[in-house]
């Protein structure tokens, strides 16, 4: 007889585990990694001075291969809970197209390599990566299912992409670099939420803890509007600081205008029809902000 394995119900044609180079690629998590490469060339960017081409590709690929240990080392931590949720459940390891010691191999292997590409920059930016990559696998990922607070800590190494840009430029922490930073950490505070709100009851039965999840629909539509206020203001303060010119102000605050008059038309009673276009616009805004400053900051 043969044994059919199901997934929620859903028969899943057994596969036996390999290693596809397509695999691999989709446990860095490849959309994840764009934006991580884009927000440390914005941050570089944004730094006073001209970095040179070569610290600019060490940064890169540094960069690269610390995200992409996490997420591999993500994916393997998580990957009974990603066999129960239907936007995760296709990837490689709960399809069981790969192994999960070669999953742990590979990002354990990226992880490695990261930390003297990453002091080729210089030590406080290898200092920056490896705090994103701690505070990622090691307290984010397990947290998830224990708080809701588990996004602000989310957020740090989600963020640290843009300040590792700045500090490469200048070896310094400075004010226009943690500002950088803020726009980021504060941007995936109502992102993540609005996720949470149309995905509540996959979450949930993932044992995923969620602000919805714990306090309500209501409580995480006032949030979300509430801490894209911040977030706007964040972005906004670039300018004054001296960080970014008139022409990313302009464009800055058409964005802002954008997602939060999208946010308030939902704060008493948006639906999940609501969370999806908020979180849709919150995927436009970032990257368009981030291209901004990356051009502003070579004008």
């Amino acid at each position: 007889m043969i044994e059919v394995e199901t997934v929620d119900g859903i028969a899943v044609e057994p596969v036996t585990p390999g290693v596809a180079a397509r695999d691999l690629i989709e446990l860095v998590k490849p959309r994840i990694m764009v934006m991580a490469l884009l927000t440390a060339a914005g941050g570089l960017s944004m730094a006073p001075g001209v970095p040179l081409t070569a610290t600019a590709l060490w940064l890169l690929a540094g960069t690269a291969l610390i995200v992409g240990a996490a997420n591999a080392l993500n994916m393997y931590l998580e990957r009974d809970i990603d066999c129960l949720m239907a936007r995760t459940m296709k990837r490689p390891l709960p399809q069981k197209r790969m192994a999960p010691v070669v999953a742990l191999a590979f990002g354990i292997v990226l992880g490695v390599a990261a930390m003297p590409v990453l002091m080729m920059v210089n030590g406080l930016t290898a200092a920056l990566g490896a705090i994103a990559f701690v505070s990622y696998v090691f307290m984010y990922t397990p947290l998830k299912q224990r708080t809701h607070w588990a996004v602000w800590i989310g957020s740090v190494p989600g963020a640290m992409p843009a300040l590792m840009g700045w500090t490469a430029a200048t070896g310094r922490l400075e004010v226009g670099g943690l500002a950088v930073f803020a726009i980021l950490f504060i941007w995936q505070v109502p992102h993540f939420h609005a996720i949470a709100l149309f995905r509540k009851k996959e979450y949930a039965r993932a044992g995923l803890k969620t602000l919805p999840g714990s306090h309500g629909d209501a409580r995480a539509r006032i949030e979300i509007v509430a801490y894209l206020v911040v977030q706007i203001a964040a972005s906004l303060a670039l300018w004054p600081l001296g960080v970014a010119g008139a022409w990313y102000l302009a464009v800055a605050i058409a964005l802002g205008a954008m997602v939060l008059g999208q946010a308030i038309l939902g704060v008493r009673d948006g639906d999940a029809r609501w969370a999806r276009r908020v979180f849709a616009l919150s995927i436009v805004y970032l990257p368009v902000l981030f291209t901004v400053m990356v051009v502003d900051g070579r004008l």
